[in-house]
């Protein structure tokens, strides 16, 4: 039996990914691998962000310079610490299966519990560039009490490991802290990592961050794995490390370090790049500063384009920005009240019209608070909730990958259980019990709504049930251009058989229209 050797920075969390990567090698080639612990500059220098040291690499040059020298046989990295430029002789051998890729944003129960009453600023631990000038700019938006109060966020410098940070946190060095949720999920996994964790953990919530305001970094989530290129063994080491390659994964970090490069790249780059594969498309995300310029990006790549073919679009909602739009004038939404069991459950709120049977419901007892997009999380925090996440507008996908979380488990023990969904009378969820908490009320409509309605070129609908309400009383629109977001409503167009668009989201459909 051979053995071979894997080079890993020594923090906890690099341990703990490079032994879960150990023991699915060893699981695939019957060989033994063992770890060999590498410090960088990177884990030396925990008094500066990266960004203010001069050169580049810091966590990968001693790993790059052992691999080459043969002292190792392989190297796990987080991807993201991997630069554009890679030394000559070292090879890219597989890109793993990525989960959980978002940032998440730690916070004390008790901390909370104060954000009503809160007076001077509210600190948060980070030295991200990227995430800083996302989360002075819109994080407050998403924390109950800060932008009615006029709570000024800033961001302090946070270096260390995982740990570390927490822990600081934990003595009151901050009010919140961000991490990425995929190293924490990792320590999870691991008996001795989790012990830590547990304890680390206790007494504090989570939110979350959502991807369309927050991108992570460029790779975020997924680990690289290298070795030497010029490996004199027959290509044996390297068909055990390529079966842990995840092609969906490689298809998207390709995208994001495409992206990056082109804004400059480097640990000084304030911009957040988040690519994902949805259906046939891929949904790209970029959002921050370069050169003091902000940058917001959000498009759908694969998606047939429809820019400036329209003159008049109709939005499936009762208001809307879009100047000259025809919005839903014909269905109404009528509350309705039904009482559940909220207590120590997670409930997942689709509308701002559920918000009056949540209420009837006492949400202080559920265990966590779900949105199904940003607009509904802000109607929650307009009534004090503190939301746990959401799913961005795309359907439970995600929401389904956070339940089974082992990290987030410690501080939710009923998180993989069964959620409630409350949403309208004709819904149906994959995470649970359908709590029915409004109805839609098909109302009297004039001939001047009529004429606007029917001279629409293009329908951007928030549900298949509103668009087959439509169809039944004004079927001439069928055969316009229908549009809708790449969720639930997508794939129900889809079962149907009916041809249907998608966007990226609302932002998208200005576009649509001609100038």
């Amino acid at each position: 039996m051979k053995t071979f050797k894997i080079g890993t920075r020594g923090s906890l969390l690099a341990v703990t990914q490079s032994s879960l990567i150990l023991k699915e090698l060893e699981s695939i080639s019957g060989q033994k691998f063992e770890l060999v612990k590498i410090s960088t500059q990177g884990d030396q220098i925990t008094d500066r962000p990266l960004w203010q040291l001069e050169g580049k690499d810091f966590f990968t040059k001693e790993l790059d310079e052992a691999l080459l020298s043969k002292q190792v046989d392989l190297v796990v990295h987080s991807y993201k610490d991997l630069g554009s430029l890679r030394p000559e002789g070292i090879e890219l051998a597989a890109i793993t299966e990525r989960r959980f890729a978002h940032d998440i944003l730690f916070i004390k129960k008790e901390t909370i519990t104060k954000l009503k009453d809160w007076k001077g600023i509210f600190k948060i631990g980070t030295s991200s560039p990227r995430r800083i000038a996302n989360i002075t700019k819109s994080v407050a938006s998403f924390i109950p009490h800060l932008t009615e109060n006029n709570i000024k966020v800033e961001c302090e410098m946070l270096r260390g490991n995982v740990n570390t940070r927490l822990g600081k946190l934990k003595n009151d060095q901050y009010d919140a802290i961000i991490l990425a949720l995929a190293g924490i999920e990792r320590l999870a996994h691991t008996e001795e990592s989790k012990r830590e964790l547990t304890e680390l953990l206790n007494g504090m919530n989570y939110m979350i961050l959502p991807q369309s305001t927050f991108p992570s970094a460029a790779s975020q989530g997924a680990l690289g794995i290298e070795m030497f290129a010029g490996r004199d063994d027959n290509g044996e080491l390297k068909s055990y490390i390529s079966k842990l390659f995840h092609a969906p994964t490689g298809e998207e970090v390709s995208r994001e370090r495409e992206a990056f490069k082109s804004y400059g790249g480097g640990c000084h780059l304030a911009v957040g790049i988040h690519v994902k594969k949805v259906k046939n498309y891929f949904l790209h995300i970029h959002s921050g500063e370069v050169d003091g310029v902000r940058v917001e990006k959000k498009f759908l790549e694969g998606a047939e384009s429809f820019t400036g073919k329209f003159h008049k679009i109709f939005v499936g909602l009762p208001t809307s920005k879009i100047a000259g739009a025809v919005t839903d004038q014909y269905l109404d939404k009528k509350p309705l009240l039904h009482s559940f069991e909220s207590s120590k459950k997670h409930l997942f709120i689709t509308s701002r019209h559920t918000l009056e049977n949540l209420e009837h419901n006492h949400p202080e007892l559920a265990q966590g608070l779900w949105a199904a997009g940003t607009k509904t999380w802000r109607e929650l925090i307009k009534s004090g909730h503190w939301v746990n996440g959401c799913s961005d507008s795309l359907g439970v996908a995600d929401l389904e990958m956070i339940k089974t979380s082992k990290a987030l488990e410690i501080i939710h023990p009923n998180l993989n259980q069964e959620w409630v969904t409350l949403s309208h009378t004709d819904a149906s969820s994959t995470l649970g019990e359908v709590i029915p908490s409004y109805e839609r009320i098909p109302m009297p409509v004039d001939e001047a709504w009529k004429k606007d309605l029917y001279s629409a070129e293009a329908y951007f609908w928030s549900s298949f049930p509103q668009y087959t309400h439509y169809v039944e009383a004004f079927p001439e629109i069928k055969t316009k251009a229908h549009f809708c977001g790449l969720g639930k409503t997508f794939d129900e167009f889809t079962k149907a058989s009916i041809t249907i668009h998608p966007l990226s989201g609302m932002d998208q459909i200005n576009t649509l229209l001609k100038a």
